[in-house]
């Protein structure tokens, strides 16, 4: 199938689950995916991803859009309101280019943490969503609240995200304090999802297999490190960021 027809067929699916007005809601948002899909500016399992999340949302009392303007350069996946606060959810595949090949953890790690950083700062409450066989590659001190965060970690990961992004640069304000609050885990075969606080997904996703893969150089700093460091040095970077218009 093509990519209308995935949307067409999700949404079929979907609202089953919808009361009359929710299904309304979804098929605005489908008609507004479709539109989209017929200018090639979106993909197909990303949309369907997009798809389960809107329909999650909306089954909780959510207003949703999808595809929605944050700014002139800047769009986010799903846009969420609810009494009064927002809520923003980006869609990450797990997908690496071909030319990210031999870089490929480096690569998600500095998306990933773009994204976080980037996007949080517009809503009140911020998720990615994630197939199950995608596992974000995020360090600990991002599920951490933001005044708990350590710099001298922060840091170093402000380095690693400018060796891939630089128009523009992620300013060290915006990862310091960048908010991640769920991780919603989405089985597309199923049009389920199961949603987890970021602290639930990284104790069950990220906290043994940091500890095992750290021993091969994977690139996750585990608590005992940022103690240390904070000990060490409690004093802040010595890079300055200024203000990128």
């Amino acid at each position: 199938m093509g990519l209308i027809e995935d949307i067409d067929a999700a949404i079929s699916s979907l609202e089953e689950r919808l009361n009359p007005d929710t299904r309304r809601k979804l098929k605005r948002l489908g008609d507004r995916l479709k539109e989209l899909a017929l200018r090639r500016v979106i993909s197909s399992n990303h949309t369907v991803m997009e798809l389960v999340v809107a329909a999650y949302l909306l089954s909780r009392g959510y207003e949703v859009e999808v595809e929605h303007a944050l700014s002139p350069s800047l769009v986010c996946d799903v846009y969420g309101v609810k009494d009064g606060r927002s809520l923003i959810v980006e869609v990450e595949t797990g997908f690496v280019p071909p030319e990210n090949s031999l870089d490929p953890v480096a690569y998600r790690m500095a998306r990933e943490l773009s994204k976080v950083a980037r996007y949080s700062r517009y809503a009140d409450e911020f998720a990615v969503a994630v197939p199950p066989f995608h596992i974000l590659q995020l360090p600990y001190i991002m599920f951490l609240p933001p005044e708990e965060r350590v710099r001298w970690g922060i840091s170093h990961f402000k380095r690693l995200i400018d060796s891939y992004y630089s128009k523009p640069p992620v300013r060290f304000d915006e990862l310091l304090e960048a908010k991640l609050h769920y991780v919603y885990i989405v089985l597309v075969d199923k049009l389920q999802l199961i949603e987890l606080t970021a602290r639930e997904y990284y104790i069950s996703f990220l906290e043994k297999p940091a500890a095992i893969l750290s021993q091969a150089g994977w690139p996750f700093i585990s608590p005992p490190l940022i103690e240390q460091a904070a000990a060490v040095s409690a004093d802040p970077p010595e890079e300055v960021e200024t203000e990128h218009h």
